[in-house]
C-alpha cells in the first residue's frame, strides 16, 4: 500500500471543547514517532467560547508552512463544520462528531464519516472528559501513528492523577482507534510514514516559546511586560524560567511602565527585554527614543497582529513594519530583525541581544502571529555552539569623579561611535542618562555643534550595524531573472512556491534578510541588480517593506499583498511567479 509523503489534518469546533487539547496531543505523539510536524491554530478573540481551529501538517520530512488544503477535518460542532469544509480538498476526508452535527447532504466532492465523539465518551466509555483522546486516536489511526507514541504521552499527563484516571484516558484512546479500523476502510489512503531515524534531537516548540528559549541562552535575566495576544507566551516561558537563575518577571500595570523597567535593568547591567504586539509597541515609542538617546541596550520583541487599534488580535498581519523601523518623534536609532522560523525565533533572539549590546542601542525583534503559535519540530539547539557579545565596559580607575570634564565621559566621540558604559558602582564611573542632548560627559546641551557631533555618533553606529546583519537566507537558483524578497513567516510559503516553480521548469531565485533596519545594503543590493523582476510578498495593505527597497535603492518591485487576516497560500506565491514569467517570455 503506498504511503503519502504530506498530510493536512484540522480540527475545528469551539474553543473549551477539546480542539487545542486535541492538536497537541497529536502533534507531540507524531513529531516523538518521527514525522515532521508544523501546526497553525486560530483561537477566538473572546474570552469565553468562540470557534477555534487546530492545523496539523506532517510529513516524513522537514516542512516550512501550513499547507494550502486540508486532507482531513474533524468537526467537533456544526460551526467547526461551516466555517471550514469549504477547505477540504476535493478527494478529502470529514469526520464530524454525529452527536453534535448532521452535515448537509454531500455532493460528492469529499468523503465524509460520522465520527460519534460524544456518544463513545458518554456511553461506550463512561468519561465524558475523554472526548478529545477519542478523537486523539481516531487521528492516529487514520495516518498510521504508532499508538505507543500517544500513550507514553498520557502517562505523562494523567500518571499523577491517579490510576483510574490514566485507565479512562487510554480507554477512549484505544475506542478512538477502535473506531476508525472498523468504519473506515478507506484510512490507507490517508497513511503517511515518518521520516527515518537520524539521531538528531528534536523538540516540539512555538516560535514564541522558541523566542524567550534564545532570550534565557543569550543572558536575559529581567523581563518586564502587560499581557497581550499572542505575545504573552513569552512572558510565561519566562516567568517559570528566570526565577530559576536568579532572574525575575515583571507584570507591569502597562507596557510604558515594562519598557521603563528594562531600561533601567540595563542601565543596571542586566540584559533586558520586553514583548507585546501592535498596540502596545505604540506605547513604548517614547521610551524607546530614551533608550536611543541614552544609549541604552534592550531588546523588544513585537508579536505583530492585525490592526490598526485592537483590530482582530488573534489574525495575522505584517502591518508594524513602518512603525518597527521610522515610528517616533525625532530620528530613533534602532535595530530592526525578523525571524523566518521557529528555528529562526531562536537564532534571531541571541542576536538581537549580540547587536543591542555590541551597538548599546534597541533593537525590536518583529514575529507575527503565525511564528508566535506555530508549533514545530526542530533540532534542539546546541548551547556549546552559543557566541555571546557583551557591551563594552568602562573598568574605573579610582580618581576620575562626576562633574568633571575631563573624567569618564560616557559618550566618548569615538571612531566607532560606540562609548564604554559603565554599570552604577563603578569607581569613578558616575553619569546621567538623560533623554535630553548632552555633551560627552552626559551633561544636557543645546548647542548646534554639540547636537550635530551626537546625532553623527549615534548614526555611526547604526551604520555599522547595517554592516553587522545576520546573514540572509537564501533558495532556488540564485542565477535566475526573476526573484523574490520577502520578509517574516512568509518565507516559508515561498521556499515551497519556488521548489513547486522549479519541478515546472521555473527558475526562481529567493532571498529572505534577516535585518530590516537598517537595510543590509551588502545584502539585498547585489540581488536586486541581478534581477529583473523581483515580488515582495507581505500580509499587509500597502507592501511596507517593497516601499522602503524602492526608497533606499530606487528600484521597481512588485508588492504581492495578502491583507485577509491569514497566511499567505503556496499557489498564491507561485501564481504570481507564473505570471512574471508569462509576462517576460
Amino acid at each position: 500500500m503506498a504511503q503519502r509523503d504530506d498530510l493536512v489534518i484540522r480540527v475545528a469546533g469551539e474553543a473549551g471543547e477539546g480542539v487545542l487539547s486535541t492538536g497537541q496531543l497529536i502533534t507531540l505523539a507524531a513529531a516523538r514517532a518521527g514525522y515532521g510536524v508544523l501546526t497553525d491554530s486560530v483561537p477566538p478573540s473572546e474570552i469565553k467560547g468562540g470557534h477555534s481551529l487546530f492545523q496539523i501538517r506532517l510529513s516524513s520530512h522537514r516542512l516550512h508552512s501550513r499547507g494550502d488544503v486540508v486532507d482531513i477535518l474533524l468537526a467537533f460542532n456544526q460551526e467547526g463544520f461551516d466555517k471550514n469544509i469549504k477547505e477540504l480538498r476535493e478527494g478529502g476526508l470529514l469526520l464530524y462528531d454525529s452527536g453534535e452535527l448532521t452535515p448537509p447532504e454531500n455532493p460528492g466532492r469529499y468523503q465524509q464519516h460520522a465520527l460519534p465523539l460524544t456518544d463513545i465518551a458518554k456511553k461506550e466509555i463512561q468519561f465524558e472528559l475523554g472526548k478529545n483522546v477519542v478523537a486523539v486516536g481516531a487521528v492516529a489511526a487514520l495516518f498510521g501513528l504508532d499508538p505507543e507514541h500517544v500513550k507514553q504521552l498520557l502517562h505523562q499527563r494523567f500518571a499523577r492523577k491517579g490510576q483510574e484516571i490514566l485507565d479512562k484516558n487510554l480507554k477512549a484512546l484505544e475506542a478512538g482507534i477502535g473506531y476508525v479500523e472498523r468504519n473506515i476502510p478507506e484510512r490507507g489512503a490517508l497513511q503517511v510514514r515518518p521520516a527515518a531515524p537520524d539521531g538528531q534531537a528534536r523538540i516540539v516548540v512555538s516560535g514564541n516559546q522558541a523566542i524567550a528559549m534564545g532570550s534565557f541562552a543569550a543572558g536575559v535575566r529581567i523581563y518586564a511586560g502587560y499581557p497581550i495576544t499572542p505575545a504573552t507566551d513569552i512572558m510565561e516561558f519566562l516567568a517559570t524560567e528566570l526565577p530559576k537563575v536568579g532572574g525575575a518577571v515583571v507584570q507591569a500595570e502597562d507596557e510604558m511602565s515594562a519598557i521603563g523597567m528594562v531600561i533601567g535593568a540595563s542601565y543596571a547591567g542586566r540584559r533586558a527585554m520586553t514583548a507585546s504586539s501592535g498596540p502596545g509597541i505604540s506605547l513604548m515609542v517614547e521610551l524607546l527614543g530614551l533608550a536611543a538617546m541614552a544609549e541604552i541596550p534592550l531588546v523588544v520583541v513585537d508579536a505583530q497582529r492585525a490592526g490598526p487599534s485592537t483590530g482582530m488580535p488573534t489574525r495575522q498581519e505584517q502591518g508594524d513594519l513602518f512603525l518597527a523601523t521610522t515610528g517616533g518623534h525625532g530620528e530613533i536609532q534602532r535595530i530592526v530583525l525578523a525571524p523566518t522560523s521557529v528555528s529562526d525565533c531562536f537564532t534571531q533572539a541571541i542576536n538581537a541581544f549580540n547587536l543591542a549590546e555590541q551597538f548599546q542601542m534597541p533593537v525590536i525583534l518583529l514575529s507575527d502571529t503565525i511564528l508566535g503559535v506555530r508549533n514545530e519540530s526542530i533540532p534542539r539547539p546546541d548551547a556549546s555552539k552559543l557566541e555571546l557579545t557583551d557591551r563594552e565596559r568602562y573598568a574605573g580607575n579610582g580618581h576620575e569623579g562626576p562633574g568633571i570634564e575631563s573624567g569618564y565621559r560616557r559618550y566618548q566621540l569615538t571612531e566607532s561611535g560606540i562609548s564604554p558604559m559603565a554599570i552604577p558602582g563603578t569607581e569613578g564611573g558616575q553619569y546621567v542618562a538623560t533623554g535630553l542632548e548632552h555633551n560627552e560627559v552626559g551633561r544636557p546641551r543645546t548647542d548646534p555643534n554639540n547636537h550635530i557631533e551626537m546625532t553623527k555618533k549615534r548614526f555611526h553606529k547604526l551604520e555599522l550595524a547595517r554592516q553587522a546583519a545576520p546573514p540572509p537566507h537564501l533558495h532556488g537558483d540564485q542565477d535566475a531573472e526573476i526573484g523574490i524578497l520577502c520578509w517574516g513567516s512568509t518565507w516559508g510559503v515561498v521556499i515551497e512556491a519556488v521548489d513547486q516553480a522549479r519541478q515546472r521548469g521555473l527558475k526562481v531565485a529567493a532571498l529572505a534578510p534577516r535585518m530590516l533596519w537598517p537595510l543590509p545594503d551588502q545584502q539585498l543590493e547585489p540581488f536586486l541588480a541581478s534581477k529583473r523582476v523581483v515580488l515582495v510578498p507581505e500580509t499587509n495593505y500597502s507592501g511596507q517593506f517593497a516601499q522602503l527597497v524602492r526608497a533606499r535603492y530606487l528600484r521597481d518591485v512588485r508588492p504581492v499583498t495578502d491583507f485577509s487576516g491569514g497566511a499567505f497560500t503556496v499557489a498564491r506565491i507561485l501564481k504570481e511567479i507564473e505570471g512574471v514569467y508569462q509576462h517576460v517570455s
